[in-house]
């Protein structure tokens, strides 16, 4: 399947990528494969697809989680319960180079989609499926939302405060799952590739160049929680999450200003702790006080550095405390609300925002973290539910009638009207 006109240099240009995704994390992954070049074909359900869509209509009418996670790709609307549905997938597979599904628990073997049978039909294909908790365990048959798996590994119990835990407020599980599948398929492909043009000899039928690949929102979280299983393991203890701080060092958190506005101070190491008593809070004796005098000893008398550093903030505005913190080598931050960050100098300076068009018109997207010196990220639309099932569906070979039958039995959506940005 030809990709439609990548961007030069795009990392990934001409690889297909045929995405059965739900919500965040498979999108998250799809959308940043797309960001780098590949072809994505999003398949969906006809009655609504995608259940992200609906999630609310704060963007033009769109949901923010739909719009955020799937620019720069195609929705095809098929039924995938239906015959012709699955025979329609299958072409689009044999013209693919990677796999991507999220759906619900044994939802892919119903649909013969099993490792073993991709592996058969479709050797050179990567496929990655992303579940809860892993293809087995005693878990492995539960739903899995992001809530819900960061509750299981012990995010939560690590977030907020004792006695009131929290869940981070953006959806870590999903996005870093997807971040972990993207890293994971790229190795795929590098690995496939890379394989076949080192390897000269004729290959068989049953030779298998691409990869079965599986990862779970539960592993991926399980991994995120590193340092705390670390320390639970060896300590023998639960570390009390402490809000704006952090269990791990000291002083470390957020201080009120005399201006009304909050500050985020830290210190990671000894050297920073001297400056920080000494040219900032001008506290010689907190320097000099062998209790304070290494990060332990401070995280064991948090309480008395953070008075002093909250009676020095408090009397200051905080321009002047972070332009005393900048002189003296001191990280330093402003707490800053979501509606805060859409204007932010650091963003809007260095051009990070771009315009993409949605089905219901244009609107600011942030460019992918990665920026790859002579690579413009296409930053494609977001696509209306089944705006390119007619277009696919010719590139397989489907006539106009086929499509029209196809259309009548309900096995794909309606013919979508109207044009993406318009």
């Amino acid at each position: 399947m030809a990709p439609l006109d990548p961007p030069a240099a795009a990392p990934l240009a001409g690889i297909t990528v045929i995405a059965l995704e739900q919500a965040v994390s498979a999108p998250m992954c799809t959308r940043v494969l797309a960001d780098f070049g590949a072809r994505v074909i999003k398949v969906e359900h006809p009655a609504g697809g995608d259940f992200a869509r609906h999630y609310d209509d704060v963007v033009l009418g769109q949901a923010a989680h739909f719009v955020w996670v799937n620019r720069g790709k195609e929705s095809i609307a098929l039924d995938l319960k239906t015959t012709a549905g699955l025979d329609i997938l299958h072409r689009l597979l044999s013209r693919a180079d990677v796999l991507v599904s999220n759906l619900a628990p044994g939802a892919t073997a119903r649909l013969g989609l099993s490792p073993a049978a991709l592996a058969e039909r479709y050797p050179s294909l990567v496929a990655m499926e992303i579940d809860g908790f892993g293809r087995d365990g005693p878990l492995s048959h539960k739903r899995a939302y992001d809530l819900l798996v960061q509750a299981e590994a012990g995010v939560c119990a690590v977030t907020g405060t004792a006695g009131q835990p929290a869940k981070p407020g953006p959806p870590v599980a999903d996005v870093t799952t997807g971040l972990y599948a993207a890293l994971a398929i790229t190795m795929g492909l590098y690995r496939r590739d890379a394989g076949a043009s080192a390897d000269p000899r004729p290959r068989n039928a049953e030779a298998r160049n691409g990869a079965d690949m599986a990862i779970s929102l539960f592993d991926t979280m399980a991994e995120m929680m590193g340092y705390h299983l670390t320390y639970a393991r060896h300590a023998g203890v639960d570390q009390i999450p402490l809000g704006m701080s952090s269990p791990a060092v000291a002083p470390y958190g957020a201080y009120p200003t005399a201006d009304g506005h909050t500050v985020v101070l830290g210190t990671t190491n000894d050297r920073e702790w001297q400056r920080l008593a000494t040219t900032v809070l001008q506290r010689p004796d907190l320097a000099a006080d062998t209790r304070f005098r290494t990060n332990s000893g401070r995280t064991a008398h948090r309480a008395e550095l953070d008075a002093a550093i909250t009676a020095w903030c408090a009397g200051h505005e905080l321009v002047e405390i972070q332009q005393i913190a900048d002189s003296a080598g001191i990280g330093n931050a402003r707490y800053n609300r979501p509606s805060e960050v859409l204007a932010h100098p650091q963003l809007e300076q260095r051009g990070r925002w771009r315009d993409i068009d949605t089905p219901a018109g244009p609107i600011p997207s942030l460019l992918p973290p990665a920026v790859v010196t002579g690579y413009a990220p296409p930053m494609g639309p977001v696509p209306d539910l089944g705006a390119d099932t007619d277009r696919l569906l010719s590139e397989i070979g489907c006539t106009a009638t086929e499509i029209e039958r196809l259309r009548a039995t309900a096995v794909i959506g309606e013919q979508v009207r109207t044009e993406v940005g318009t």
